[in-house]
């Protein structure tokens, strides 16, 4: 039988109060606040975030698959999930593949990986989740609205954590939340109607499915893990179905970073997780056009693991609060700010092929003759001068010190109008690079002090999006 083996999780450092979007348009605000993707953030790069986490411990070249999933993926033609490997510096004979166009992707892509490895197919996939949703300016979904990303591996050669005992699935064909192929914001009908006829029937009825098929009835779960687009109706839902509100119902979250699409559900999944004991039973609900239930057990092995990542915890409590709502819609597109200085450069897919080790891997040589690490990658070596003698090794995962840096104050847009331009010295034997930096105060910002880097788009050009490592403070 399958099993959870691990979790990572990922929620960009900003925060937007919600009093502060209520502010801008004169309207009452629902309270907290919302997480924020970065300028430089999108799903993919959130994404390679949580499964970096994930795999914390574990031989990358292990894993035989990779699921992503999204709304909001930043191709309409390429997949994303390939994309993801390459940067978290997964094997190439893997299987990948995209899942969308549903709140309930997420949960779908869970769902396809637990059956390829329970047949056989695959030992260990990971499962990630990511959603940056746009809601119309002034909306209450511009308030409830969050980004992060959620991953999960999944495997039948490690000792799982928990164990996925059962589903139910639900279909339901409604227009309550959509987005057509020409939409920027996300559109919605009649709450009434989308809760009544759309949330609480499809829901309910997964959850009731998988209960009557597991012959269990709900005072036995000790967590309901319910996705819900607000605190209220998540409460109904669990009223509904005879679950205690009060002791068995998971946070959903929405005060502290808002709800993130489809990789909510897998989100809540966790946070469960670091709270669960062996023996616990969790039934986790989406929902999105139908609804998925399923019936996940803990083990003893949930302690082992606790406290080795970030997961959902350590994210939500890295935080900076965004200075304005302007810069929100700055950071989303759609208030376009004065562009700072352009890139000079021409993309080229044969050349980003061609570096794709180094630009998109983030790796190094390391001479085999005297063992020094360059990036990017060298044939020849500049201390010894030995041709084609080389390892690559990976530096992504490599933490380090600022060598030296200069702070560019003409390269910046006008909502960030400092670039931090640095030189890194690598952890790993000391090995230097050049690198921009993200998620920063200016001011904070000294010879010596710990970074570590993360990977973010750089720009865009040739009708291309072009991917790069930057670093950032040590969170």
């Amino acid at each position: 039988m399958s099993g959870i083996v691990s979790y990572g999780a990922y929620v960009p450092l900003w925060r937007l109060s919600r009093d502060a979007i209520a502010n801008a348009w004169g309207r009452q605000s629902l309270g907290g606040e919302r997480s924020v993707a970065n300028n430089d953030e999108d799903t993919v790069t959130m994404s390679v975030e949580a499964v970096i986490d994930c795999l914390q411990n574990i031989d990358r070249y292990s894993i035989d698959g990779l699921y992503f999933a999204s709304t909001t993926p930043p191709f309409k033609e390429k997949q994303c999930a390939a994309l993801i490997a390459a940067a978290a510096d997964l094997g190439t004979n893997i299987v990948t593949a995209d899942f969308g166009n549903s709140l309930r992707a997420g949960t779908s892509a869970f769902r396809a990986a637990m059956d390829a490895v329970n047949s056989g197919a695959a030992k260990n996939i990971v499962v990630v989740a990511a959603d940056c949703r746009l809601a119309y300016p002034r909306s209450d979904h511009e308030q409830n609205f969050g980004d992060a990303a959620s991953a999960l591996l999944i495997s039948s050669t490690g000792k799982p954590i928990a164990t996925i005992e059962g589903s139910h699935a639900i279909a339901n064909e409604m227009y309550d939340v959509w987005r057509l192929d020409k939409d920027t914001f996300v559109q919605s009908w009649e709450d009434r109607f989308i809760i009544e006829h759309g949330y609480l029937e499809n829901a309910s009825k997964a959850i009731s499915g998988l209960l009557k098929k597991m012959n269990l009835s709900p005072e036995t779960i000790t967590k309901a893990v319910l996705y819900g687009p607000n605190a209220r109706t998540q409460q109904q839902l669990a009223s509904k179905v005879k679950f205690d509100p009060k002791t068995q119902l998971q946070d959903l979250l929405i005060s502290k970073m808002g709800v993130c699409g489809c990789a909510h559900t897998l989100f809540m999944l966790i946070a469960a997780l670091e709270e669960a004991k062996g023996g616990d039973s969790l039934l986790v609900a989406s929902y999105g056009d139908g609804s998925d239930a399923f019936l996940v057990r803990v083990t003893d092995e949930v302690q082992k693991i606790k406290n080795a990542r970030r997961g959902a915890k350590g994210h939500l409590a890295l935080r900076q609060s965004l200075p304005s709502y302007e810069k929100f819609l700055s950071y989303r597109g759609i208030l376009e700010p004065q562009p700072g200085e352009p890139f000079r450069l021409f993309p080229s897919s044969s050349a980003s092929w061609r570096e794709r080790n180094s630009s998109i891997r983030f790796h190094g040589s390391k001479c085999q003759s005297c063992g020094v690490i360059t990036y990017p990658i060298q044939r020849i070596c500049y201390t010894c001068q030995s041709k084609d003698n080389y390892e690559e090794v990976r530096l992504s995962d490599q933490k380090g010190k600022i060598f030296t840096f200069t702070l560019d104050n003409l390269a910046g847009r006008s909502d960030d109008p400092v670039v931090p331009q640095v030189v890194i010295e690598s952890d790993l034997e000391k090995a230097r690079l050049y690198s921009l930096m993200t998620d920063f105060d200016a001011k904070a910002i000294n010879i010596g002090m710990p970074v570590e880097m993360t990977f973010r788009r750089i720009y865009e050009g040739a009708g291309m999006y072009n991917y790069f490592w930057k670093c950032r403070p040590v969170r």
